[in-house]
């Protein structure tokens, strides 16, 4: 194969696949070249997240993904006598999704494949490996084992922990591996049948306990340094190991057994030229907190809408730089999150057993609330890169209060209304995209003819955010080229949203993470300022 292409992605995984989709919506030449001849179907994760789902409602697929979720599934973190030290309940929508949902990751794998169809311009070939890159000056040229070469102008490695890419540039992945292994388990006809997940923190031997989709069942034991591969072949072992969770373990029906390693590392760099690493490539950390598959995913939505700027020249190659500078700190706060969770769970020391368990003990339930809303898990928060930290308005419109800036945070996602009325989650109402939210404006009031040519230019969206009830005299009135948006009102409303805060406007960029916040009368300041932070040509 002999092929010139935008964008290579090397790796079809979960990244690589919703980095393709992404590049394909937006017409990229992707091609996802991947060295096995189908795609891995061996037990991973079993988590995805709200902020994954709306990647997923982004890319055009969440329909075809929910059908492999467990929605809202709680999680009881107990000790080794199964009394429950913590639950893990959010029940919240502030992204327009449950936070914490079970599902299948070999079947949205397959959802993510089939998306491809849908793009002219994405191709996948499988039994193909990368063995070399060789960057140029415009590009990247990559030596594939069967003698082919692919021409890019950007590569992105997303194929796995161990990236031969990452290993190729010499960058490092610095941070710990477990002397231990794990087991995972799957089993059809879920002999449990119940909806939750359960982490054992045994001192005997730490365990998970998850219910998934299409009654199936995963079980996680941590291996002892006696123990390994040959032990997990041996059935005798294997039901040894399921006799205290299940009556008969003989009769159960197992899909597949594999052993794993527990790791938390991080890349040095995540860019090198054009060349770039995404999901366990760019970062591992362990499966407890769940957020090993969530984490690529958020890099193929930070790097998805930056690459398909520059290669549409929409934007200069430095907004690149950006994915790191902004991917980098969230990932070490997870990493670090994640690597805290395993430690308290499958520390099999009793002493420290105990003391565990007497520190869950004494939470106030204040502490528990937090615990079981999620509270514990860092949300992405940009300091810098695509945002712009405008300070408190001074207004004596407004009313003094401290209220935390949210430029470069993530913006929520309630139910809205189109311009007829129809209910629907507000990233539908409005369309993706860059966005100008204004409310109970039109946005073109306060944009001059020079920024609105740049934002043309971007396909950005102009949207008036009005009460539900004004949506008759809106759509009568509206300027052509701004979406009109109803709101419903209500304590997670749109209404309640800028209410709290002292903005009327807010600049949303293609991955719905807040670049700028501001009064109205700021727009065109604001905007110009988001335009420069983005390279924008």
């Amino acid at each position: 194969m002999n092929k010139a292409c935008d964008v290579l992605v090397v790796g079809a995984g979960p990244v690589g696949l919703t980095l393709a989709n992404l590049l394909g919506q937006q017409g990229i030449d992707v091609l996802v070249v991947e060295r096995e001849h189908e795609l891995v179907d061996y037990p991973r994760a079993v988590g995805i997240d709200d902020e994954a789902l709306r990647a997923m409602q982004t890319a055009g697929l969440v329909d075809e993904v929910l059908p492999h979720t467990i929605p809202d599934q709680k999680i009881y973190m107990i000790n080794g006598a199964g009394a429950i030290l913590s639950e893990v309940n959010p029940t919240t929508r502030e992204f327009g999704w449950p936070r914490r949902n079970g599902f299948v990751q070999p079947l949205v794998d397959r959802v993510l494949l089939a998306g491809l169809d849908r793009f002219p311009s994405a191709t996948v070939r499988f039994g193909a490996e990368v063995v070399d890159l060789t960057e140029e000056a415009d590009g990247v040229v990559a030596a594939l084992a069967n003698g082919g070469t692919v021409r890019a102008r950007y590569v992105v490695a997303a194929e796995g922990g161990s990236s031969p890419t990452r290993k190729r540039l010499g960058i490092s992945f610095e941070g710990e591996t477990r002397p231990t292994d794990g087991i995972v388990i799957d089993v059809a006809n879920d002999p449990i049948g119940t909806p939750h997940a359960v982490f054992g923190g045994d001192p005997a031997r730490s365990y998970a306990s998850i219910a998934l989709p299409h009654g199936i069942r995963r079980w996680e034991f941590t291996l002892f340094e006696d123990e390994g591969e040959a032990d997990v072949e041996d059935d005798a072992f294997v039901f040894g190991l399921l006799a205290p969770h299940v009556p008969d373990p003989s009769k159960l029906d197992i899909i597949r057994r594999r052993v794993y390693r527990h790791h938390a590392r991080i890349a040095g760099r995540f860019r090198h030229g054009r060349i770039f690493l995404a999901g366990d490539a760019a970062h591992v950390m362990p499966v407890v907190g769940g957020q090993g598959w969530n984490s690529g995913i958020r890099d193929a939505f930070n790097l998805g809408w930056k690459l398909a700027a520059v290669v549409k020249g929409l934007s200069a190659d430095g907004l690149l730089d950006t994915y790191e500078t902004e991917r980098l700190g969230h990932v070490t706060q997870m990493v670090a999150v994640s690597l805290q969770m395993a430690k308290e769970m499958t520390d099999h020391n009793p002493e420290k057993a105990a003391e565990r368990d007497r520190i869950a003990a004494a939470r106030t339930p204040e502490e528990r609330e937090a615990q079981k809303r999620q509270a514990f898990k860092p949300q992405p928060r940009f300091d810098q890169g695509v945002v712009v930290h405008t300070p408190l308005p001074v207004s004596k419109s407004l009313p003094v209060r401290q209220v935390p800036r949210l430029a470069g945070t993530v913006f929520p996602q309630p139910q809205a209304t189109d311009a007829d009325g129809v209910e629907m989650l507000l990233d539908d109402a409005t369309g993706q995209g860059w966005r100008i939210l204004t409310w109970n404006n039109d946005p073109t009031a306060f944009l001059s003819a020079e920024r609105r040519a740049v934002l043309d230019r971007l396909g950005a969206r102009l949207v008036q955010v009005v009460p539900k009830a004004q949506l008759p005299w809106a759509r009568k009135g509206a300027t052509a080229g701004v979406t009109v948006v109803g709101d419903l009102g209500g304590e997670a409303s749109l209404q309640a949203w800028f209410d709290a805060r002292p903005v009327g406007a807010v600049v949303l960029r293609p991955d719905h993470v807040i670049a700028a916040e501001c009064l109205t009368q700021e727009l065109d300041d604001v905007v110009a300022r988001v335009l420069a932070a983005a390279c924008a040509v």
